[in-house]
């Protein structure tokens, strides 16, 4: 008798999603079906029907990377997000359509042959858009699965050209108290995340410009997000302003907010809890189904070996 084994992101064949089903979800996108959007969140649709991007959307699927599980709907995802600059409950789309995303400049800078500053949209002319369908594991034990459109991390880091002193990317969000309200308090801001070279030149690190075949909502972090599917969600900064190259190992947001509880690293693993509660499993956005959490939220074959030799390393704070 043979034995199927299936590899950790894999699940059950009867919770994947039907091709039938998906390639009809893409062919609605690519004939306008913003409509549908627009009747959740007609704020972010407006903007979106107004970028200058969106003729390049949807973009073509690279499916080099299967997430094994239904994409989570747009009208969940959209209305369920951390963005803390707006607000601390989940409920931050209206709040955060205040942010004005045209103009909007990209500073590349530190250890770099020549520091500059890219407008969005001259960087995603720059690049060949992709859409990819990632698995997000938040730190909070939820999970969903997002159709994510934009081009991999490595692709900036080339065009950066970081000298050879550089071990690691940081990365800096907006400032504008203005029209954040929650930048006018105490926390450590803007939020800043960092990877390892090594990490932001990984295949899979990708930066994300839009979602759901179009222009990414403000509440996902437009005009330009990160997303590294292996690592909890609070590694994903949103909104990013700056890029910047450096010997020394960036402090984040959070390790300057909670030290005891977060750190550097952030890989998803089910064995190490939080310390207030267990990560060992993980409720399925809009389901409420509860599945057990694998380690590297599923992506250990691609990833593990970027960590052999930090053993002593505490790769999951």
């Amino acid at each position: 008798m043979h034995y199927f084994r299936r590899k950790g992101w894999e699940i059950a064949e009867r919770h994947v999603t039907p091709e039938s089903v998906f390639l009809n979800r893409r062919a609605l996108l690519a004939g306008g079906a913003a409509l549908g959007a627009g009747a959740i969140l007609p704020h972010a649709a407006f903007a979106q029907a107004a970028d200058p991007s969106a003729s390049l959307y949807p973009a073509k699927l690279n499916d080099t990377y299967p997430a094994g599980r239904d994409v989570t709907p747009e009208k969940i995802n959209a209305q369920y997000n951390n963005f803390y600059e707006f607000g601390l409950s989940k409920n931050i789309a209206k709040a955060a359509e205040a942010l004005k995303v045209r103009p909007w400049t990209i500073k590349v800078d530190g250890m770099v042959e020549k520091p500059r500053e890219i407008g969005i949209d001259d960087l995603i002319k720059s690049v060949t858009l992709e859409e990819r369908i990632y698995r997000h594991r938040c730190v909070e034990a939820w999970s969903m699965v997002a159709p994510w459109t934009g081009f991999p991390l490595k692709s900036l880091v080339e065009m950066a050209k970081p000298l050879s002193g550089a071990k690691f990317v940081r990365f800096e969000t907006f400032m504008d108290p203005k029209v954040a309200p929650e930048q006018r308090g105490f926390w450590p801001w803007p939020y800043v995340e960092g990877l390892t070279m090594a990490e932001a030149t990984h295949d899979l690190a990708f930066m994300v410009t839009g979602a759901y075949g179009k222009p990414m909502a403000k509440s996902f972090g437009a005009p330009l997000r990160l997303h590294t599917p292996w690592k909890y969600g609070f590694k994903h900064i949103k909104s990013i302003v700056r890029v910047s190259f450096t010997d020394k190992r960036p402090e984040t947001f959070w390790e300057q907010s909670g030290p005891r509880e977060y750190g550097f690293w952030a890989n998803v693993n089910p064995a190490v809890p939080h310390p207030r509660w267990s990560q060992a499993t993980e409720e399925i956005l809009g389901t409420g189904e509860r599945q057990k959490t694998v380690l590297f939220n599923g992506y250990g074959e691609w990833v593990a070996d970027l960590y052999k030799g930090l053993e002593k390393e505490p790769l999951y704070m």
